[in-house]
């Protein structure tokens, strides 16, 4: 048709190479726009061959076919196949299964067989970091979802103040000119002052068009990164040269058959005024400088950061149900098959980024930040933790993993503490009020390492389950894993909190454990009455005793009479 067209003369001819050109400038300019159909191509490249090859050779038949019992039959078999590709693959999620399984085949996986201990604890969820940040805001400013990332050493919430995508206008010509940089230890965050960074980025999760984070960095990809790479989460951060920057990371599709995420590597955008040449480089190539995994180690600031995408960590951690086999997961086996708890009303789901040290372990493992999982068995009634799993923040290329239930500790995971925190507190008003975020607490308390659960209680809107209430100092709560004890505890003294733990459990440790005693200076049982000495046996304190001075005077009076 074409071909014809273009024989009809000069203007045909014209017309043809200006609708050519035009398609090709539109496939360069707008490629961040059809990129997400590239992508569900390559991640779907398998199912799509399997089903055009059944189609085109069925619909080959079908008109080769003269009989109408014949036709009919042919498009039986049609709809059976389709029917059940649909059936096994997304109903019973069959495609999903061997995905998750590709994962597990191409994970580092390291057992350890012990716990490290947790440092630099966080105070506030997420949730309510949140909260707070956007209570601090005017009416055409939003903030960015918090991450929780490392700067100056320091553990910090950090988050854009971006113009609102309720107002367009602002989207369209304004910049993100502020971040907030909150300490994540501390009961009292403060969104002012010091902690309100002044920081002009001209590309930003709420702006549109090409100034839109994930549009400029989906420019910024070559042909091959378009089928195989897509933008996730965005961290802010500063660099080696004590900037501010954004780090996007992207997450890499592997594999033919049954393809699935990994980790692949960052995309840093440096922050800088919109001007004409900033324009034409984002409309033409993009923004952001690529980092690749292999390369990250060049980078300091990004080592024993947080960078990974949830998506790739949640599935790596997902994946651990396959240690007991590939058939183990499927409903008539399931003996070591796990799953990653969800958590109710809107809550800051797993993985929880946290601060472990690896000191002293068997491993290679660094001290920074995880991702970490806390995985049970998949029964609805079961809620015992059965693996515990360290995924580096950074996008390294291992996994490390405890597994609690081999060796029989039965623990109660973290979709069993709500319950528990309730019921130590039935004055409450748990209608309103909710324990979220239950993050992992190890320590060396009492003579051994032991497990417990961090979790805060924050108030929950009843008409808006993700309006969480953000005060300055949350109720805390430490749950014992192992002895199913809760334990209140004072957020403004972190330096008592194991104390704390040691006052309300010691006894108990003792009777099940037979362990000594601790946090304290000097035993004295006040059951056995104090000795009174006699007084006239006892020199008085007031009474200077000069026996020594003596004796020396009189060594010297023998010398000299020597």
């Amino acid at each position: 048709m074409i071909k014809r067209y273009w024989n009809k003369g000069k203007r045909q001819k014209r017309i043809t190479l200006i609708v050519a050109v035009f398609l090709l400038l539109a496939l360069f300019f707008f490629r961040d726009d059809y990129q997400p159909a590239l992508l569900f191509f390559r991640k779907f490249i398998f199912i799509i061959i399997i089903s055009l090859l059944v189609l085109v050779f069925g619909l080959r038949r079908f008109r080769r076919t003269a009989s109408t019992g014949g036709r009919l039959g042919i498009l039986g078999v049609l709809i059976g196949f389709f029917g059940l590709l649909y059936l096994l693959g997304w109903h019973l999620q069959l495609y999903d299964y061997m995905k998750t399984y590709n994962v597990f085949n191409d994970l580092n996986k390291i057992e350890i067989n012990e716990l490290p201990l947790t440092q630099n604890e966080r105070i506030q969820p997420l949730r309510n970091i949140f909260s707070m940040a956007n209570e601090s805001v005017g009416e055409t400013k939003d903030v960015s979802l918090p991450h929780l990332v490392r700067v100056d050493k320091e553990n910090k919430w950090t988050m854009a103040i971006q113009p609102s995508e309720k107002y367009i206008m602002q989207r369209i010509s304004d910049n993100t000119e502020e971040v907030f940089s909150v300490s994540s230890t501390t009961p009292f965050p403060r969104f002012s002052n010091e902690n309100r960074i002044p920081v002009v980025f001209s590309i930003g999760e709420s702006l549109k068009f090409s100034r839109n984070t994930y549009n400029a960095v989906v420019q910024r990809f070559n042909p091959w990164m378009l089928f195989n790479y897509e933008p996730s989460d965005t961290f802010y951060m500063k660099n080696d040269d004590n900037e501010w920057v954004q780090v996007v990371s992207l997450i890499k599709w592997k594999g033919f058959f049954f393809p699935y995420p990994t980790f692949g590597g960052v995309m840093v955008i440096e922050n800088g005024e919109h001007d004409f040449n900033d324009y034409l480089e984002r409309i033409l190539i993009g923004k952001g400088t690529f980092v690749s995994p292999d390369d990250i180690k060049d980078y300091p600031f990004l080592n024993k950061q947080n960078t990974l995408s949830e998506k790739v960590s949640q599935l790596q951690a997902e994946s651990l149900k396959f240690l007991g086999g590939f058939s183990d997961p499927l409903p008539w086996n399931m003996e070591t098959a796990v799953k990653i708890p969800v958590m109710p009303k809107d809550q800051n789901q797993q993985p929880y980024v946290t601060d472990f040290n690896f000191a002293g372990s068997n491993t290679n493992a660094y001290s920074g930040l995880y991702h970490w999982f806390g995985l049970e068995p998949v029964g609805k009634e079961r809620t015992s933790l059965s693996y515990s799993v360290f995924v580096p923040a950074d996008g390294s290329d291992v996994l490390y993993y405890y597994d609690h239930a081999s060796k029989k500790q039965g623990y109660a995971g973290v979709s069993a503490m709500p319950l528990k925190v309730k019921e130590s507190r039935k004055e409450y008003d748990w209608e309103a009020n909710s324990p979220v975020e239950f993050r992992p607490y190890v320590k060396n308390i009492a003579g051994r390492k032991r497990m417990f659960f961090l979790g805060t209680v924050s108030t929950i809107s009843r008409t808006d389950a993700q309006q969480f209430d953000g005060s300055a100092t949350p109720d805390l709560v430490l749950i014992d894993s192992e002895y199913r004890d809760v334990i209140w505890i004072d957020v403004k003294h972190p330096s008592q909190w194991d104390k704390s733990v040691y006052d309300q459990l010691n006894e108990a440790w003792r009777a099940s454990e037979g362990i000594g005693y601790y946090f304290q200076e000097s035993l004295e049982d006040k059951d056995i009455p104090k000795k009174e000495n006699d007084s006239l046996k006892e020199i008085p304190k007031e009474v200077d005793d000069k026996s020594k001075m003596i004796d020396e005077l009189q060594r010297k009076l023998d010398s000299l009479k020597a």
